[in-house]
This record gives C-alpha cells, structure tokens and sequence, in this order.
C-alpha cells in the first residue's frame, strides 16, 4: 500500500479501530470492574439486613471491617501493577480475578467479627492491582486523544454495579433460607462471588496484550494503532524519560493527583458503604417499612443519574479538550451537596441531593484518569496510576471507618458528612493548584479537542516539566 492511500484511509482505519477496541474489549472489562466493584461493596449490602445483627457489630466494627480492605489492597497494589507490567495484563487480571473470587466466596460462611476483619482483609490482598491495571490495560490499547471516551466507557460500569447491582442483591438477600439453608445475606455474598471466578477463567482467553495478537482486527487497524501507541510511548519517553517506577515515586504531580483522587475517593465509599443504612432510617422517618428490594431499588435511585451525568460530561471532555473544570467543578459540586443531604428534611429530598453527589463524583473520576498516562509510560505508568490508586484508596479505609466511628460518637451522620464535603472541597483546590502551576511552567494538563481526521498526531503533546527540563539541561 503506497503512503498516499495509507495517509488518506488513516482516518476510516483509526474510527474502525477505535470503534471495534470499544465494542470488543470495553464492554468485557467494564464486566470485570462490574463485579469487582459489587464483590468489594456487598458487605454495604449485607449489613443492615442481618449480618450487623448475626454477628453483633456496631457501626464502628462495621465501618473497620468494610475499610481493612484497603489496607491489604494498599500494600500489594504498587507490586502488583509492575508484575502486570512484567507479566501481561491478560494473565494478571484473569489472576486476580479467581483469586479474589475465591476469597469472596469465603465470606458465606464467615460467623464473627474477626473473621469478617481477617477475610476483608484478604480480598483486598487479592483485588490489589485490578483497578489500575485495568486502566494501564486500556491505556496501552487506545492512544491519548482517545482515552478519555474508553475510560468513561469502562467507568460506566461503576455506577451501574448500583443501578444493577442493589436490587439483584436485595433479591438475592430475599432467598432467606432458600438455597442451602443459608441465610439471604449470606447467600448475596455467594451469589456475586461465583461470577467472578467464572468471568476470570474467561478472561485468561478473551483478553489480548496487544494490537497485534488481537485477530479481530485488520492489518491496517493493527498497524495504525501499534504506530500510534509506539509514537505517543517514544514522544513521551523523548520528552520527559518518565519510564522508570522511580519516577513515579518522585515525581510531583503524581503525588498531587494521588491527593486529588483520594478527596473523590473519600466521598464515593462513604456513600457506597453507609447509604443503604441511611435509606434504613427512612423507615423511622417516615413510618414506613421497606421490603430488602425496595431498599435496593432506592439505593440505585442516584447511580443511573450518575451514569448518564458521567456519559455527557466526559463526551463535553473529548469535543472541548479536557480542561481544569472538568474536574474541579464536580469536586465542589460533591463538597457542597453531600454535607445538605442530612439537613433535606424528607427522604425524597435527601436522595435528590445525594444524587447530585454522585452525579459530581462519577463526572470527574473518569476525566481524571486521562492525566497521568499523558506525562507517564513504561514502568513509571504503571507504578505512577497503581501509586495515584493506592493513595486515592486510602479514602476507602479512613471514609468507612471515621464515618462509623463518628457516628458512633455524635450519634448522627451530620458531622461525617461534613467530613466528606471538606475532602472533596480540597481536590477541588488542589486540581485548580496544579493547572495554575502547570501554566506558569508552561506545562499543560489540559488535551487538545479530539479530531478524527488529525489521526496523524493521534498523541497529544505533553511540555516538558521543570524537573525533566533540569534532567534535560544536565545532560548537556
């Protein structure tokens, strides 16, 4: 093929490869996110209906148990992301899969506090990776300008393991007694545990680790997104030598994006975890008693909102160019609803309110992850997105447990909520920061609108940052 038809049909090669990534990995992977989302959240499921009661906890115990996952998910998560590296993603992820597929089925037979804490904590060990190899997974699929649309597909999936999941396990906590004599909330855990060894053994045979394995696509798609990724991974290596994981570790704005994630963080598990018990005290508010399904139909209400929200905020994201508000604004948008849920005054207030927060945490969270592969690759990405998740993840341990623990303490969720807002409030600020810093030293964080037929610069350009226009001048 001469290069004068290659130039001309680059942009039909580019719109057909993107489209079918899309349609053949996405879906599958925003699967696994799918349930291994719904496997760490279950125990927000289980809890006001029968395992708090079965196993004597109060909210603290509660909010501990649900945030020692992170612990174990914090410590392997960084090595584990550079095993994946090393070892490809498709193993890895199929790996972690059926491993925390197994652990999760452990929880149907867990009978007190300390082996709820013990098998918390393992799941996390055996989750640690999933997330941020998922998105280097994607990343190392579709190149940058592209990014951002993936990610919000994939992401997708996160508010709808709600919509989808809270009434299949308020149905599955209905079986009280019906399979196995387990009790309903016992037989929810098995019941989400089994799909994920299922979809796991798949994944070791669906999955691809590059372009160039993957059958089901052309030659030309093939060769345009290899050419692509390989021009984005040289221009970023040329311009800035971000390969290393030591890298990661150093560098600044990893460090302020992990912070920025961590206030998003903070808010989305604080939700994800104490929601279902705040539609528990509806029914005193109001006299009404709810049925398991109705609570989890309730619980859903704010994440279909979420996900439609997410949808066209991140479509405004790829037609204007990722700018600084695409993140801030939803940041000041959750620190300031979150806090006015508990003051609505009825429930149909509070959930409207709580809907605007997830709206405002579900629109940012998939823009945000746009960021770090622009100025990372190699093993600094890997170890710089696994660092940002870690971090951001220690939300998940602190959101459930302080939450609980003042609420212990005050006897209300209003100053917990406060909390909530206050953590988002600071990525908000810290986002605005590091644009504002970044313009001074001529260094963007924003993306240039995406323009199908400017495949040819298909790599979004990253300017040099001070550190690596130091490293640059020393080695002249």
């Amino acid at each position: 093929m001469d290069q004068t038809k290659t130039t001309a049909d680059a942009p039909a090669v580019a719109k057909s490869a993107i489209r079918k990534v899309s349609m053949r990995l996405v879906p599958f992977v925003a699967l696994m996110f799918f349930i291994n989302y719904l496997d760490r959240t279950a125990i927000g499921f289980a809890a006001p209906n029968g395992m708090n009661e079965d196993l004597a906890l109060s909210a603290a115990q509660f909010g501990f148990a649900s945030g020692v996952f992170f612990i174990g998910y914090i410590l392997l998560e960084v090595p584990s992301n550079l095993a994946l590296h090393k070892f490809g993603a498709r193993r890895w992820l199929a790996r972690i899969m059926v491993s925390w597929g197994v652990v999760a089925l452990l929880f149907t037979w867990v009978q007190n506090f300390e082996q709820l804490v013990v098998l918390r904590f393992l799941l996390g060990v055996a989750e640690a990776g999933f997330f941020p190899g998922a998105i280097l997974f994607l990343s190392l699929w579709v190149p940058a300008q592209y990014r951002g649309r993936v990610l919000m597909l994939f992401y997708l999936a996160q508010p709808l393991t709600t919509v989808i999941g809270a009434p299949l396990a308020g149905w599955l906590i209905q079986q009280d007694q019906v399979f196995f004599g387990l009790e309903g909330w016992r037989f929810m855990f098995f019941g989400v545990a089994i799909p994920a060894i299922i979809v796991g053994i798949i994944a070791w045979f669906y999955l691809k680790d590059k372009p160039a394995d993957a059958k089901w696509l052309t030659r030309d798609e093939q060769v345009w997104l290899t050419d692509a990724l390989d021009k984005e991974r040289a221009a970023t290596q040329k311009k800035e030598t971000h390969v290393s994981a030591k890298y990661a570790f150093k560098s600044g704005r990893v460090w302020v994006l992990s912070f920025i994630y961590f206030g998003f963080i903070y808010g989305l598990y604080a939700l994800a975890f104490f929601l279902p018990t705040i539609i528990e005290g509806f029914q005193e508010q109001t006299g009404q008693t709810f049925d398991v399904l109705q609570k989890g139909l309730i619980t859903a209400i704010p994440y279909l909102p979420a996900a439609i929200v997410m949808y066209f905020w991140s479509r405004d994201a790829s037609k204007r160019g990722l700018k600084t508000w695409h993140i801030a604004v939803p940041a000041i948008a959750g620190a300031v609803s979150i806090p006015l849920a508990l003051f609505a005054g009825s429930p149909a207030a509070t959930i409207a309110i709580i809907t605007v927060t997830a709206c405002a945490i579900f629109a940012a969270l998939p823009n945000f992850w746009t960021l770090p592969t622009r100025f990372l690759t190699g093993a600094a990405a890997a170890a710089g997105v696994a660092l940002i998740n870690t971090i951001g993840n220690l939300a998940g341990f602190s959101a459930p447990f302080v939450t609980g623990a003042v609420r212990d303490l005050t006897g209300g969720y209003e100053v917990p909520m406060f909390i909530v807002g206050f953590f988002m409030l600071v990525s908000a600020v810290l986002m605005v920061l590091l644009a504002r810093s970044n313009r001074i030293n001529a260094v963007t964080v924003e993306d240039a609108p995406v323009d199908d037929s400017a495949v040819e610069n298909s790599a979004a350009p990253i300017t040099p940052t001070p550190d690596s226009a130091a490293t640059a001048k020393d080695s002249r």
